[in-house]
């Protein structure tokens, strides 16, 4: 059973736990303290996470996560290392693989690219290969708010349609720099983009990726292989 999920679980915590609680990140403005909270409680409260997407939830998500996040930051960062309690669904291996290889790599890039001293992590070829599957099969879902035409593009060639329509811009980059680039951190992924100058421009600045949604097409594509 691949541990890409696991690998990067522990990297996060890492880079949160050396960052400290005050640190900024990528994400709408958190800063680590809050991401934390929002990972702990993703995983683990699970009456609460599904205001990510619904707004009935949503005042109770943002309660829970207030309270996680007013924990002391070492807890949580414990909380994450040790992962989710032995009945959460995340807990089985599959659905760990299948939810969170993404979401762990994503938040953890959310971290590293945050901060001013940030260098590029080299991905070994199989987890580049991964993360490429997972672009590749859930690419249209990411770019359906697109305001352009977009095509994302390995080095080698292989190609994506994130979203059809005309003028069309094509984002080239190594699969992990794609897929950030696809999940809205488009000013902090190193790709190339071809295309026309308004068209660049509005890709820039658009809102892509559904980062709920985009997790559960991930453990459905998963078993279904």
């Amino acid at each position: 059973m691949s541990t890409h999920a696991k690998r990067e679980r522990l990297l996060l915590a890492d880079l949160l736990e050396a960052a400290g609680p005050e640190a900024p990140t990528l994400c709408n403005g958190w800063k680590t303290r809050d991401l934390a909270a929002h990972v702990v409680v993703r995983e683990r409260r699970a009456d609460a996470a599904g205001g990510i997407v619904l707004g009935v939830l949503k005042n109770r998500l943002e309660r829970v996560q207030a309270e996680f996040a007013a924990k002391p930051y070492e807890e949580l960062i414990q909380l994450l290392r040790t992962g989710p309690p032995r009945m959460s669904p995340f807990g089985l291996k599959q659905l760990d693989e299948a939810a969170n290889t993404v979401e762990f790599y994503i938040h953890a890039e959310d971290v590293r690219r945050a901060q001013p001293d940030w260098s590029r992590r080299d991905l070994d070829p199989v987890f580049a290969d991964v993360l490429w599957s997972r672009t590749e099969k859930t690419a249209r879902m990411l770019g359906r708010r697109a305001p352009v035409g977009v095509v994302l593009r390995r080095p080698d060639g292989q190609t994506v349609v994130a979203h059809k329509g005309t003028p069309v811009v094509t984002v080239t980059g190594e699969p992990g720099e794609l897929l950030l680039f696809a999940a809205g951190r488009q000013d902090a992924a190193r790709v190339d983009l071809d295309g026309d100058k308004d068209a660049l421009a509005r890709l820039r600045t658009a809102e892509l990726g559904l980062y709920f949604w985009l997790g559960c097409l991930m453990i459905l594509l998963y078993f279904a292989g």
